[in-house]
């Protein structure tokens, strides 16, 4: 059973609309409650929220009968809240259950001591959350934000538009300990596997995994040789290379007897399937790195960038070098965002096997799509295109996306214009959108799989519009505070 908020007042209980948030509190809490105050306190935009989180309830849950769930506006309020503060589970579950202020506003009393939640509880909730209806609710929430600010007058909005990247949760990938990843979860997942049907043979597998990483730890010592000497490097390279092929040899037996072990399984029919094709997944990755290791220090080949994993948990992973001073690569996916003059995100996109070029008109369109009074919005050379150029104009009153290399005299007279260099000098407020989402979560995305990386990525923009919506109802408070005072 499900409900998206208990509608009956306990006793002692203040209703969300009535409670007091102090605007004299500087904290990004109190702003996102008073941004979440807002959208609970107007009907016409608390129904809309309403009625899209019920898209979250699994089909085969019956919302009207069962054991009770978490309320929906719960789960909303734990989740915005985790990724505006950049808290882990273990802080939202200390929070929830220790902090007054939250605990109202998640319709509790100060006789609702027992009323305890579990850390599992949450994850489990949270985890409800889809990227397609977090986005629905950042479309109600701008949308009530912009009307709130320009009053029912037409707003023409203009964008800038500009991508980052979001590090994924791994450590940084070699080779060797690729494989050292591989070998570890397929000893540890065959092992289950013959316990649980009353084999023995792996019994000693910790004995096992402790010799494999003795002689990982050992190749991982071994540096290159910086002697002039060339028989000094030479006998050096070979020591290298033997340490190789000995970790190689090593890990591709106990590879090919956990793969006999297991077509024992199949023949028994016996094992739990679901675990036989994740150890076959782990089989790949290993006898992968077991080539790649081959051909590249035994044969001495350059393996193609686009043979290369960089994680085996998390296999979107990807390694993007952007160009910044002083940072040569990070692991992860682009994030594009477009934000308005407000400061509010219109449109977000995780970047898959893409670049900049390749999304411009994806994120005008769809943005435009949401929003259709977005008439303008500025790009950076990154951007740029003769296609894009051309394309977007189609959908925008004014493109400011600056072109790469020489200019012509006609380029020269677009980018020398009043107006474009005035949107260019604009254009660099989105760096500062960016390093806030970056400071409320978006450095580094704990959660797992790319469907977790893409709710991760829509809770953290929805959070932070949320956000810009509590500041602004707080400025408003602070200067009628001012007011007052001087009167």
């Amino acid at each position: 059973m499900r409900k998206v908020i208990e509608k009956q007042l306990k006793i002692g209980q203040i209703d969300i609309a009535n409670l007091q948030i102090d605007i004299n509190c500087r904290d990004e809490i109190s702003q996102l409650l008073l941004g979440l105050q807002a959208i609970y306190s107007d009907k016409e935009i608390r129904d809309k929220v309403f009625e899209i989180l019920k898209g979250i309830i699994p089909r085969k849950v019956d919302a009207e009968n069962g054991r009770p769930g978490m309320d929906l506006w719960k789960i909303l309020v734990m989740g915005t809240l985790r990724l505006n503060c950049n808290w882990d589970y273990d802080k939202v579950h200390n929070i929830s259950n220790n902090h007054m202020e939250i605990r109202r506003f998640l319709g509790h009393t100060i006789f609702d001591f027992d009323q305890r939640y579990a850390l599992q509880t949450l994850k489990d909730n949270v985890s409800l959350l889809t990227p397609e209806v977090l986005d629905e609710i950042n479309q109600v929430v701008v949308t009530a934000a912009h009307k709130k600010i320009c009053g029912d007058d037409e707003v023409r909005l203009k964008g800038r538009c500009d991508s980052f990247v979001l590090e994924t949760d791994v450590h940084y990938p070699t080779d060797i300990n690729l494989l050292w990843d591989a070998i570890q979860k397929i000893i540890f997942l065959v092992t289950g596997l013959c316990s649980d049907v009353g084999i023995t043979r792996w019994r000693q597998h910790r004995h096992i995994l402790k010799k494999i990483k003795k002689r990982f730890n050992a190749l991982r010592r071994l540096k290159r040789s910086t002697s002039k000497d060339e028989k000094k490097k030479a006998i050096r390279d070979q020591l290298i290379m033997d340490a190789h092929r000995e970790y190689v040899d090593l890990v591709g037996s106990y590879v090919l007897e956990a793969r006999t072990g297991i077509a024992f399984l199949n023949e028994l029919s016996s094992g739990d399937f679901a675990r036989i094709l994740m150890i076959e997944k782990y089989f790949v990755h290993a006898e992968r790195q077991i080539d790649q290791i081959s051909r590249r220090v035994l044969k001495g080949e350059t393996i193609p960038h686009h043979e290369k994993v960089f994680s085996l948990f998390e296999e979107h992973t990807e390694w993007i070098s952007k160009g910044k001073a002083g940072v040569s690569q990070e692991l992860g996916l682009g994030v594009c965002i477009l934000e308005d003059q407000y400061g509010f995100i219109l449109h977000h996109h995780v970047m898959e096997k893409q670049k900049d070029v390749d999304i411009a008109v994806l994120m005008v369109s769809e943005a435009k799509r949401k929003f259709p009074m977005l008439s303008v919005c500025s790009f950076d050379r990154g951007f740029y295109s003769p296609k894009n150029r051309k394309d977007l104009q189609e959908h925008l009153d004014g493109v400011v996306l600056p072109k790469k290399g020489k200019l012509s005299e006609k380029d020269k007279q677009i980018e020398y214009s009043e107006e474009f260099v005035e949107s260019r000098r604009k254009h660099a407020a989105v760096e500062s959108a960016i390093n806030a989402l970056e400071n409320h979560a978006l450095d580094r995305c704990p959660d797992h799989g790319i469907i977790g990386f893409r709710r991760y990525v829509s809770l953290a923009v929805l959070a932070r519009n949320i956000q810009i919506l509590g500041a602004k109802i707080r400025q408003d408070g602070l200067e009628l505070q001012r007011r007052l005072r001087a009167a």
